[in-house]
């Protein structure tokens, strides 16, 4: 069946055209006809048109426009002109713009349907080509599927004698950057994911030329070689190297990474936008970072896995880059609530002496972590001060001190380190004074001689039954009482007080640090060494060096 469209502006024409080729050829064509260009556009839009008969000279838009804008449309479309014009600079014009015949008025019948036949030839041929052509590219596309596919999978499973040259010849990847990404599509069903799967891919492609493996359970990962491509903005790009030439390497390439990151960062949140609108909105992505040496790609995509953990069960973009930010802060965070939980228990068991030492120690990683963000910073250190008021209310209720309330106009009014930590120091020191003076009128007498017994033999390896019976008490009594009056339990509580002694200790450099472990009660240097570093940050050795500078 072929299409074929009639165009002239005379009705009779029209109709004596169709009468030849009904006549002709009846079943094997379906007619169209229109009485102007405007209207023969409008079908070629509408219909799958394969043959076009078209006068020149028309109202509105003319032959030649109209042919000019068809090859447009679709320039597989066979066109025949017929004039009434013989003139030379027309069928020139015509057979420039892609017409296939130019035939003057009138036509005779037999030239007609001649010229109708070989037309049909020629959309056989064309047909017959493109499906040549779609079936090669079919072809060409499922093997490069698979190559994708291998690839991907080798980046993932890779180690250090992985060769990848063939891969990289095959896509015709130079030494560039990479980065990778782990695409998620959440709580999706099996009938939708190769259709979710084939949108994926041609949102991908249409943004970068990147690779793309298949579906591994419901994650897809993807590798995105970063070339030129990506970097859109070419004056930006230019600026950068324009000024090259003044700048050192090493500034240089800062600027150059920091450029690649923000391209990274705006491509990937491009591919997002369109993946949560086109597919749905349960997607995770964790992006890795950019990377320079293929042989890594193993731990690179791992790191977008680390990356996609991060996001939110319902959907989210995340990047590794930010995903090391966030688990530092979150475990210097944590350090710093420990350290503020081990001073306020100190303070609770008038420990003194431990106070003074931890408290230096928790002000200047309060400093090491917030140097750079001094609202944050001082924020932190007057909440501890607030803390440290209720931790001594909690033991006694009525206690007031007029410093307290002074602390926010204080920290606020200065920034000098040494003056900060004082004022610190010293309401701490007031609550451990106040704590003692109540702690000596109602002390259990048990717990005095227990906490008596455990700093004079630090050096033993004593255990909660040893010292009830050398109290003559039960364990579970003990144990109850001791958490009652120290805050403490008593296994922390010993190794507070053993930790506290080793410090002592290693101001002596006359002691090997083998000779402090046995005299605060630890036979193995190793795990004592690892309690240090717990409680204080750094290890025995680490500790000295600190005393000597």
């Amino acid at each position: 069946m072929y299409n074929i469209l009639l165009t002239d502006d005379e009705q009779i024409v029209i109709d004596t055209l169709s009468f030849i080729l009904n006549k002709n050829f009846s079943e094997e064509v379906q007619l169209y006809t229109a009485l102007s260009g405007t209207n023969a556009l409008e079908i070629v839009r509408r219909e799958k048109i394969d043959i076009i008969f078209m006068d020149i000279h028309m109202p509105g838009i003319n032959g030649l426009e109209t042919i000019s804008l068809i090859k447009q449309i679709n320039p597989n479309i066979v066109i025949v002109i017929l004039s009434a014009y013989d003139q030379f600079q027309y069928a020139q014009e015509a057979i420039n713009l892609g017409a296939y015949k130019y035939l003057t008025k009138p036509v005779n019948r037999n030239l007609i349907v001649q010229t109708a036949r070989n037309c049909m030839s020629l959309v056989d041929t064309k047909r017959g080509a493109l499906t040549n052509n779609l079936e090669l590219h079919e072809k060409l596309n499922f093997v490069s599927s698979i190559v994708e596919s291998d690839f991907i999978y080798s980046c993932i499973f890779s180690n250090t004698t992985t060769d990848f040259s063939s891969y990289l010849e095959y896509f015709d990847i130079k030494d560039v950057p990479f980065f990778m990404c782990c695409i998620e599509f959440s709580m999706m069903e099996q009938n939708r994911r190769y259709d979710a799967y084939m949108k994926l891919k041609d949102i991908l492609t249409s943004k970068s030329k990147c690779i793309i493996g298949s579906f591994m359970t419901n994650r897809v990962g993807a590798f995105f070689p970063i070339k030129r491509d990506l970097l859109e903005d070419d004056g930006e790009e230019a600026s950068v190297e324009t000024g090259a030439d003044h700048q050192p390497d090493e500034v240089r390439a800062e600027g150059s990474q920091s450029n690649l990151e923000t391209k990274q960062r705006e491509l990937m949140k491009k591919i997002y936008s369109l993946l949560t609108t086109e597919i749905t909105s349960k997607i995770r992505i964790g992006v890795s970072q950019i990377e320079n040496d293929i042989q890594r790609s193993s731990q690179i995509y791992n790191n977008a896995l680390t990356a996609l953990n991060s996001t939110s069960a319902a959907g989210g973009l995340s990047f590794y880059v930010d995903t090391l930010i966030q688990n530092h802060e979150s475990a210097q965070n944590k350090k710093i609530q420990d350290f503020k939980t081990r001073i306020l228990n100190r303070i609770k068991v008038a420990d003194a002496g431990s106070v003074t030492q931890l408290v230096s120690d928790y002000v200047n990683l309060v400093y090491e972590v917030y140097d750079l963000q001094q609202d944050v910073l001082k924020n932190t250190l007057i909440e501890f001060i607030f803390s440290v008021r209720s931790c001594v209310n909690s033991i006694i209720e009525d206690y007031k001190n007029e410093a307290f309330d002074k602390a926010f106009s204080i920290l606020a009014s200065t920034n000098d380190k040494t003056v900060i930590e004082q004022f610190i120091t010293d309401r701490c020191l007031e609550g451990v004074t106040a704590i003692a003076g109540v702690q000596t009128e109602k002390s259990n007498p048990i717990i005095k001689k227990a906490c008596d017994y455990i700093e004079q033999n630090l050096e033993k390896d004593m255990s909660l039954e040893q010292l009830a019976g050398y109290l003559n008490v039960s364990t579970f009594y003990l144990s109850k009482l001791f958490k009652e009056e120290t805050g403490d339990n008593y296994i922390s509580y010993v190794t507070e007080r053993k930790l506290e002694k080793a410090k002592q200790l290693l101001g002596d450099d006359s002691l090997i640090i083998k000779e402090v472990t046995s005299m605060v009660g630890y036979n193995d240097q190793n795990y004592f060494s690892k309690l240090f570093k717990q409680k204080f940050g750094m290890t025995p050795s680490e500790y000295r060096e600190t005393l000597k500078k």
